[in-house]
């Protein structure tokens, strides 16, 4: 209903535009004639590529919801020939030809995400650095930071804190500040993965089809 309403939307913004006029980033109306070349180059590529890029798009979500569903078909087969009655849809399968040289994998992985606790953890963390002065060792000094700092969208990679949590160091101000991380740890959800690979030659190893445009 809401792709409708945008495309509707989107026809009615374009059927107001008069002709010779290109409406630009901020709303406004300019005349073609005032347009660089360059941004009219511009605008061309950019207009003729991304209709192909949703293509893709879209024919990657029809593809991860046929696998899906084709590997859990697959499942409840298994099941009703055994005779055995099956839970939840989070187990992670590999399924191979029979020729061994294709394999598919489903796999699923909890979603962490932090509360407010973290701050907590971070204070702690840093009061054990300035207490340890020159004496802390250079390389817990980089792990430490490389932990905390975040991504492009202002995220803690959570893979940087659970590595910062496996340091065994005995101070109970550090112990506090693990215990602090660990319930900052906080479960919001599950993501499923389904992986392509294909056999190397004739070996017992096995390379990813890449899907996604920055591994091609």
């Amino acid at each position: 209903m809401s792709n409708s309403m945008n495309h509707t939307q989107q026809e009615s913004q374009s059927s107001i535009i008069p002709m010779g006029y290109r409406q630009n980033a901020s709303g406004h109306l300019v005349p073609e004639s005032a347009i660089r070349e360059q941004d009219l180059l511009r605008d061309q590529v950019v207009q003729s590529l991304v209709p192909k890029a949703l293509e893709l798009h879209n024919a990657l979500q029809a593809f991860k919801q046929l696998a899906l569903q084709d590997i859990d078909d697959l499942i409840q087969i298994a099941g009703e020939r055994y005779g055995a009655k099956l839970g939840g849809k989070k187990g992670n399968v590999s399924l191979t030809t029979y020729d061994g040289r294709y394999k598919i994998q489903r796999a699923f992985r909890e979603v962490l995400a932090f509360t407010e606790e973290i701050e907590a953890a971070k204070g702690l963390i840093d009061s054990c650095l300035s207490r340890w002065s020159e004496g802390a060792n250079d390389n817990i000094r980089a792990v430490v930071s490389q932990a905390f700092r975040t991504n492009t969208k202002g995220e803690i990679k959570t893979g940087k804190i659970l590595d910062l949590m496996r340091l065994t160091i005995e101070d109970d101000e550090w112990n506090r500040a693990m215990e602090a991380l660990r319930d900052a740890l906080k479960s919001i959800g599950t993501a499923v993965y389904v992986r392509i690979y294909e056999r190397i030659d004739n070996t017992d190893q096995y390379r990813p089809v890449p899907l996604d445009l920055a591994a091609l």
